[in-house]
């Protein structure tokens, strides 16, 4: 437990660290939490991902398996290289957008209407960090749109000790470090909404000291009864 308290005490030290940023005693909280950090709207758009560097590329061109290429790694810079084409740029692009280059560029090389498929077979870019109060913390890919509850499973859901109802989500918007403060709890009872969790987003679940001191007593039971003096609530 003492490792633990040490944690969110750096933990507030981290977050009020500075001024300028939307985090620490100016962390939003209830509906404003939505103005920072906010629920999808509409259906969510998968193929609106942008390619970043080290993300890994699967490229099939249409009946050419010469130039046909798995397993591209874009590198630091953003960029590929292509059988006949060269290097460019992949990094920023859609899938489809990269796909319509690399089409524009053989059509230049004399092939007719070729038809090119781009996937990401895996991507950096594309992780969330989850701590605090959670079962397995640590760094998880995600694909696709991905919410607060979806990233809390990824973590294999909250310690016994955990606060729900103080769940932090920061994000980098614009350079600027912004964060919110999420009640768990109502989301799961459906009375707000899940927030939408970006790639590069750090999601810390609170402790609850209330929670921790009950388990304490609770895992110290079998010696209190001993002694006559644990009470059955």
């Amino acid at each position: 437990m003492r490792a633990t308290l040490i944690g969110v005490v750096a933990l507030s030290a981290m977050l009020g660290a500075c001024a300028d940023d939307n985090v620490g005693p100016n962390l939003r909280t209830g509906e404003a939490a939505y103005e920072t950090i906010p629920a999808p709207v509409g259906e969510p758009r998968v193929q609106d991902y942008r390619i970043g560097a080290l993300d890994t590329l699967d490229i099939v061109v249409f009946q050419e398996a010469d130039i046909s290429t798995r397993g591209v790694v874009v590198d630091a810079a953003g960029v590929i290289s292509m059988p006949l084409i060269g290097r460019i740029q992949a990094a920023g692009n859609t899938s489809t957008q990269l796909a319509d280059l690399l089409a524009a560029k053989l059509a230049e090389r004399f092939y007719v209407n070729p038809q090119v498929t781009v996937t990401v077979a895996s991507s950096v870019a594309q992780r969330v960090t989850v701590q605090g109060d959670v079962k397995e913390p640590g760094i998880y890919p995600i694909s696709g749109p991905t919410t607060l509850l979806d990233t809390i499973a990824l973590a294999k859901g909250e310690s016994e000790d955990a606060s729900l109802r103080e769940v932090i989500v920061i994000r980098y918007i614009d350079g600027k470090r912004m964060g919110a403060v999420f009640d768990l709890k109502r989301i799961r009872r459906g009375d707000d909404a899940d927030p939408a969790i970006a790639a590069r987003d750090t999601i810390i679940v609170g402790h609850s000291t209330g929670k921790s001191a009950w388990h304490d007593i609770l895992r110290a039971a079998p010696l209190l009864a001993g002694f006559g003096v644990f009470a059955q609530f």
